[in-house]
């Protein structure tokens, strides 16, 4: 017989809050928001399972330094509309913060500890007068950005002084300089002035001459500038064309050289591909005598024979059949290509990214010694750490860089393969796949080569 629930039997933490609870929330300052946000995010990983929001599990699987950053939103949200969860997790935070989140639960703010974590750890726990305490920490932000303003308006006042004394300094000095450079012109004039008085008739009569002289130099001064002018911009003109053909010259060299490479490493492996399929087919051709003649194969293809059993139809092998993959790679000269990522998160996602990539790279390893292929295994580089241990041998082990993804780089190296040679490309990623199969490659999915490595 079921017994009526009673509101009163409820767990302590799971009680009705009081109707304070229903108020208004307040106004966080900003920087008091993200502190909040940093302290859930944290502590978001240690909550157990069933005390775990389920719009937040997805945001607990973040690395530390991105959950708070990209799950933020979800958190402030979950702590605004569940006070069970802030009730939960406001604990937890306010165990950790020791001797200061005691406090705070007392309704006591220490003087000398930072009134954003004293806000933050009181808007989680809300002890008596928590709000008072929000408003303190709001104020105490406002007047520090105050007091930086006007520290900031103190030492631009006082940048402003100094150019200016610096300013009325230099204005001294000059004032002298045009000082002293009048009492020296004047004096000269004067000197001028007796010189004129002296060879004034002397000037008179070699004026007409030195007018016509001055105006022969001035021409021929005229003449010399612009030649010098002309052939100085010339040689300008050729120094440059000389360096733009010396770096023509040497970017045409060095990329005939790389494209050289490139054509001798496709043509290469171009030429070894056919050469093995033509000694796999020529092991193919070498069968016995014939049981069977041509009729007997039209008849079996095309025809019912009288009291012959119904054939069935062989199964297709789909792109996660591990079948499927052993046939790709026993082609002559194949190359393995692995998304990395996407296929440890969908075998080994309960382990730590380090030891996803430890397993996939040995477990490649293997095959690359069963089949002797080529196996290219590709990462994200946005989280490559250092000191990776040594890939197996045969294993080519590679992270995208900065602006790139590793489903561009596996592209490319579909793309920088020779015509005709096998590629398998392992990914579930349907763009992936599809990007892929256009240029000639055999696109399989995560399942396959999870399979394959547990069949190992």
């Amino acid at each position: 017989m079921s017994v009526p629930f009673d509101p009163d039997d409820r767990p302590e933490e799971e009680a009705a809050p009081e109707a304070a609870d229903y108020a208004p929330e307040p106004v966080l300052p900003e920087a008091v928001r993200q502190r909040i946000t940093v302290l859930a995010a944290a502590a978001l990983p240690g909550l157990p399972a069933d005390e775990m929001p389920v719009a937040l599990r997805r945001v607990a699987r973040f690395a530390p330094n991105r959950r708070a950053r990209l799950g933020g939103r979800d958190i402030a949200a979950q702590l605004v509309s569940d006070p069970l969860f802030r009730q939960r997790i406001g604990a937890r935070i306010v165990t950790e913060a020791g001797d200061l989140g005691a406090a705070v639960t007392s309704g006591v703010a220490p003087a000398a500890a930072d009134p954003v974590e004293v806000a933050a750890l009181a808007y989680l726990a809300r002890p008596e007068g928590w709000r008072e305490l929000i408003d303190a920490a709001g104020d105490a932000v406002r007047a520090e950005a105050d007091s930086a303003a006007v520290a900031a308006q103190v030492r631009a006042a006082e940048q402003r002084a100094t150019r200016a004394e610096h300013d009325r300094a230099v204005a001294r000095v000059e004032a002298e300089k045009l000082r002293d450079e009048l009492a020296r012109v004047r004096e000269e004039l004067n000197q001028l002035r007796e010189e004129s008085r002296t060879t004034a008739k002397a000037l008179r009569e070699a004026q007409a001459a030195q007018k016509r002289a001055s105006d022969l130099l001035a021409t021929e001064k005229g003449r010399a500038n612009r030649v010098t002018l002309d052939h100085e911009a010339e040689l300008r003109r050729l120094r440059s064309r000389l360096a733009d053909a010396e770096a023509a010259a040497a970017t045409g060299k060095q990329a005939a050289k790389d494209a050289r490479a490139v054509d001798d490493a496709r043509l290469w492996l171009l030429l070894e591909t056919i050469g093995q399929a033509a000694t796999g087919l020529r092991r193919e051709l070498a069968i016995g005598p014939a049981d069977k003649l041509p009729a007997d194969f039209v008849a079996d293809a095309a025809a019912d024979r009288p009291g012959a059993p119904e054939r069935s139809r062989a199964r297709a092998q789909d792109t996660d059949d591990p079948g499927r993959l052993d046939q790709l790679l026993a082609l002559p000269r194949a190359h393995l290509i692995v998304d990395g990522y996407n296929v440890t998160k969908r075998g080994f996602a309960d382990m730590s990214l380090e030891q996803q990539r430890k397993r996939l790279i040995t477990g490649l390893g293997g095959i690359a010694a069963q089949t002797g292929d080529e196996v290219t295994v590709v990462f994200d580089g946005a989280e490559r750490v250092h000191g990776l241990p040594p890939a197996p041998r045969g294993v080519r082990v590679l992270f995208s860089r900065k602006g790139t993804t590793a489903d561009d780089l596996i592209r490319q190296l579909v793309r920088a393969e020779p015509p005709g040679r096998p590629v398998v490309v392992v990914s579930s990623d349907r763009e992936v796949a599809d990007g892929v199969r256009r240029h000639g490659a055999y696109p399989m999915g995560a399942d396959s080569l999870l399979r394959r490595l547990s069949r190992s």
